[in-house]
């Protein structure tokens, strides 16, 4: 069972939703030179409060690392309202005027299955992307998964306690104008797969959470990214591939600077051939998967 675009395009961004039991080992790789190491760690940024994830080698990088990036620091629910206030809603193009009678009609009954607050009428005003992440994050929110729990969230604490520099590879704007500056069709594109896709749930999610838990990199190409790739590949293109080779350029440069950095973003980043590694790689930096 395969994750809607939806889904996929969630863990691309700070938005990939997964829930993890005791033991799991995600994957870890490094980077260095002679007087610099840097890790790379894939992560998932919405999770139960009950999920473990920590392994022996993950706490050991991050006591020996001075800074941690994670994809972004300003997430914050006021900076993200008026970030959605100002690039998600569009009140003078109602979303049901932009889809079939039949497509509005299933969008309505979708809403209110999925429990969406408000129902038709709070998507009715938002712009086609944010309503596709809408649809695709409600009925895992009601599931319990808090993004407070993240990943992300987790490691940024721990390091801000050891009073460790934390800084975003990104900010909470350029993430969002990724979504809200891509041409409408693919935005429509983007919520019709949602709304197909869409009864299936949390359930769909299940097979990438086992990937990620073991560290089965090549499963998590397969179901995080492989379809995207297929289906929309200008919105792949966008949100991995140009996104991975900044990453990429950013982190060679990092190795001019002696010390040890702890590098956290989505899961779906490093794996596939488009991964940032694959990316370094490219740019003659080795990388290194620790066992």
């Amino acid at each position: 069972m395969k994750p809607s675009i939806a889904l996929r395009l969630l863990a691309c961004l700070a938005l990939l939703l997964a829930c993890a039991p005791a033991l799991a080992k995600p994957a870890l790789w490094v980077v260095k030179d002679a007087d610099t190491t840097i890790y790379l760690f894939g992560t998932v940024h919405l999770m139960p409060s009950d999920a473990g994830w920590h392994s022996p080698e993950l706490d050991r990088a991050m006591a020996d690392s001075r800074t941690l990036y994670i994809e972004l620091t300003d997430d914050d629910p006021a900076n993200m309202a008026a970030l959605v206030l100002r690039y998600g809603m569009d009140a003078v193009h109602p979303l049901s005027s932009q889809l079939s009678q039949s497509e509005a009609h299933r969008l309505s009954l979708l809403a209110n299955k999925l429990g969406v607050p408000g129902g038709m009428q709070t998507l009715n005003v938002m712009r086609p992307w944010l309503a596709a992440l809408t649809l695709a994050v409600t009925p895992l929110l009601k599931a319990g998964l808090d993004p407070e729990h993240g990943v992300d969230k987790q490691l940024k604490a721990q390091m801000s306690t050891a009073g460790k520099p934390v800084l975003g590879l990104e900010t909470a704007e350029q993430q969002i104008r990724f979504l809200a500056d891509m041409p409408r069709a693919i935005e429509l594109a983007l919520l019709r797969s949602t709304m197909r896709d869409a009864d299936k749930g949390a359930f769909q999610l299940t097979e990438l959470i086992d990937a990620w838990k073991a560290g089965d990199v090549d499963s998590i190409a397969r179901i995080g990214n492989d379809d995207m790739r297929r289906r929309e590949p200008k919105l792949y293109q966008l949100l991995l591939v140009q996104r991975n080779q900044v990453w990429a350029t950013k982190i060679a440069a990092m190795l001019q600077q002696p010390g040890t950095v702890f590098i956290a973003v989505g899961a779906a980043h490093l794996a596939g051939p488009d991964s940032v590694q694959a990316r370094l790689e490219l740019l003659g930096v080795p990388v290194e998967r620790l066992p």
